[in-house]
């Protein structure tokens, strides 16, 4: 079960009165991780949960499941029909409570519309939930940091192996493939006791263009394209031990031992990138200014657009995704993101955040991304795993 007393302290921090939960045939999955409710528990009818800053938690449930909630403490009220309910929940009018709803982090809204509907009828003012989930899954204990620098580290070591094999492979004249790498890359991960939601990204040549690329589904050790000489290659992989924080890397290689000019400048450019970010948060902290996801965000494209990259100018178009999400338990944690574009987040970098910094460019025939972790440990924010990538990698002869 959740630490309720995580929620409660994040409400008062929040300051707001309360925070409103509810669900039904477990529909919201964020609402039932939230909470640490079982899944698979029955639910048929709609359930409410009203934990407050200061004072007793109340459940309204069906009377047909008065079981549901079990689990959570709290005064039981029970409805057969929708009268009740509304009476129920109109006890409440003129009280703020933080509801799982955004109409900017739609990954947060995970409240139906309905119970928004029912709820807000009922004379109760909503927020936003974010602030609230943003400070619960903060990094608050020694094992957090722990757990997520251990994954990180893995992560690092589980790519500098799977370079060593293409490169075995390349001197050797054997054939190596996408998919060849990414197996590689699961069974490294697996074997260091990593669990991962998604098969890491492993992409050569054209296939570095598409950010989110998937190497085909075919047999085992065959699938996606040949990895020849003089090709670039993304490396995108992700994983946490279990009950652990998420770590999440790319890093960035060329099959050969003299990488061409133009790819040696553009990742230079995402490099300085995302180096600017850890510097404009370090800066935050010891002057004790508020910086936001969104800020950094902008940060990142103004200078990615700030006319020339050794000459060579770059496209907007080029840009196709956000600078960085948060990372918690979850790989795309509910804390603060780097964006300013696609769902901008005005939220916060706190003491505990934990986030991904990873800047891209992608044009018509190549692209590429560099990616580090960074949390705030003391004020200080701290980059995980070690070493970072500075330059792209090369075959050594």
């Amino acid at each position: 079960m959740t630490d309720l007393s995580l929620l409660t302290e994040a409400i008062r921090q929040e300051s707001l009165d309360g925070w409103l939960f509810c669900n039904f045939a477990h529909r919201d999955r964020l609402t039932d991780q939230t909470l640490g409710l079982d899944p698979d528990a029955v639910s048929t009818r709609s359930w409410f949960y009203l934990l407050f800053a200061n004072g007793d938690a109340v459940k309204v449930m069906h009377a047909m499941e008065t079981g549901v909630l079990s689990s959570l403490p709290g005064t039981v009220r029970t409805y057969t029909g929708r009268e009740e309910l509304i009476d129920t929940l109109s006890g409440f009018s003129g009280q703020k409570f933080a509801v799982l709803h955004d109409p900017v982090l739609t990954v947060l809204s995970t409240m139906s519309g309905g119970h928004l509907s029912t709820i807000e009828s009922c004379g109760i003012h909503t927020v936003s939930a974010a602030g609230v989930l943003q400070r619960v899954n903060l990094f608050k204990t020694d094992t957090d940091y722990d757990s997520h620098e251990k994954a990180a580290v893995i992560l690092y070591r589980a790519v500098s192996g799977a370079w060593k094999h293409i490169s075995d492979a390349l001197h050797a004249g054997t054939r190596i493939t996408e998919g060849t790498i990414r197996d590689y890359l699961l069974e490294f991960m697996a074997a260091e006791g990593l669990v991962t939601d998604h098969p890491p990204i492993v992409a050569a040549g054209a296939n570095t263009a598409n950010p989110h690329y998937s190497v085909p589904e075919e047999p085992p050790r065959t699938g996606g394209a040949i990895i020849g000489q003089d090709t670039l290659v993304q490396f995108d992989l992700w994983g946490k031990l279990p009950g652990g924080i998420y770590a999440d890397i790319s890093w960035v290689g060329y099959t050969g031992p003299r990488c061409p000019k133009e790819y040696q400048e553009r990742f230079a450019l995402v490099r300085d990138a995302r180096d600017l970010v850890v510097s404009a948060v370090d800066d935050a902290f010891r002057t004790g200014t508020v910086i936001t996801g969104a800020a950094l965000d902008e940060r990142v494209r103004a200078f990615l657009l700030s006319g020339t990259s050794r000459n060579r100018i770059i496209d907007p178009a080029w840009i196709r995704h956000r600078t960085g999400h948060a990372i918690d338990r979850e790989c795309h944690g509910s804390g603060a993101n780097l964006d300013s574009v696609e769902f901008p987040d005005s939220r916060p970098i706190l003491e505990g955040s934990c986030f991904s910094v990873e800047p891209g460019i992608y044009c018509n025939d190549y692209g590429m991304r560099t990616e580090i972790n960074v949390y705030i440990r003391h004020g200080i924010p701290v980059v995980s795993g070690l070493p970072i990538q500075h330059t792209i990698l090369e075959l050594q002869d």
